[in-house]
């Protein structure tokens, strides 16, 4: 009954302790499987317990449960890929594609909270739980930081997109559904590192803050339209980290493209100035996540929470700051 799991069957080791790698979600943790494969191939899956910086630095390998086996409920999202690969293809396939994505989702994301911004105290259920309640963005100030982000994308990020991406290579299988959510998570927490360096350099270095990071701080109480309120060098290393971190990673362009959606989204949230009890900070438990409250403190105070998703390099470096 139980000898059908065993990874390595005709290899018969000493007793030893079960990892609990099929306990915790999201594949956080790698167990046995990890820790057999790498016994089998000694160059890859060095962490011993978590799997986030295998992912990172491109060490992890598949469980060989994994490479032996896929069950249908792994290939749940192909009706959607073959949905994209038939009637889409021309689309997804143009090195254009993700920077429609991203603005999209930037331009949807932004405008309930826009629209709850201008209505202000006229609907109460929700002013109530503004940040900064006595601080309105005037409708001017949206609009600025609106057509800023339109001009960047025109000016700037389409003719680098035009000179520099090329075009998507689109693979005939989907990505499971445990691929999409562990190589998404990895991408989050390396840009999250990534993020997190380049913005204490920015504020730690007064001419570079100037130079670069200051245009994004002209609003003591951020709002959703300025998630993009960026200069050009820091849209661009935005950019590029957005588009390496996934290649580096081995990304499948769906969890690439899931990524951008998702991530755009969290740094919204990060701006929108109202604390909401169903927000993702609220949501995802133990306070791993800093949300609108820790990134309205930053703006607030310039010298702490520098991290933009994730709250754990902020509490080891000691730059993290109460709501």
């Amino acid at each position: 009954m139980f000898h059908r799991y065993k990874i390595q069957p005709a290899r018969r080791p000493t007793p030893s302790a079960m990892g609990q790698s099929r306990v915790v979600p999201f594949g956080l943790l790698g167990g046995a499987p990890a820790q057999d494969m790498h016994h089998q191939k000694p160059g890859c899956n060095f962490a011993p317990f978590f799997r986030h910086w295998d992912r990172i630095f491109g060490t992890a390998a598949p469980h060989l449960e994994f490479l032996h086996s896929q069950a249908p409920s792994d290939r749940l999202l192909q009706p959607v890929w073959d949905h994209l690969l038939s009637n889409h293809l021309p689309l997804i396939t143009s090195p254009f594609f993700p920077v429609l994505l991203a603005f999209s989702s930037y331009f949807f994301c932004s405008l309930p909270f826009a629209a709850l911004d201008l209505l202000g105290s006229r609907v109460p259920m929700f002013h109530r739980y503004k940040i900064q309640p006595a601080r309105r963005p005037t409708p001017s100030a949206m609009g600025q930081s609106f057509l800023r982000s339109v001009y960047n994308h025109l000016i700037f990020v389409l003719p680098a997109v035009a000179f520099f991406i090329p075009p998507t290579v689109v693979p005939q299988e989907a990505p499971s559904v445990y691929e999409l959510l562990v190589d998404g998570l990895a991408v989050l927490l390396l840009f999250d590192t990534q993020y997190f360096i380049w913005h204490v350099v920015h504020h730690k270095h007064l001419q570079l803050y100037r130079w670069v990071h200051a245009i994004h701080h002209e609003y003591v109480s951020p709002f959703s339209w300025s998630a993009e309120q960026l200069s050009i060098p820091e849209l661009m290393a935005v950019g590029f980290w957005g588009n390496l971190d996934p290649f580096l990673l081995g990304c499948h362009p769906l969890t690439t493209w899931c990524v951008t959606v998702f991530s755009i989204w969290m740094s919204v949230e990060d701006h929108i100035g109202y604390d909401l009890p169903w927000m993702l900070n609220r949501v995802v438990p133990f306070g791993l996540l800093g949300g609108a409250p820790a990134h309205d403190m930053h703006h607030q105070k310039p010298g702490c929470n520098f991290a933009p998703f994730f709250r754990h390099w902020d509490r080891i470096f000691g730059t993290a700051a109460p709501f």
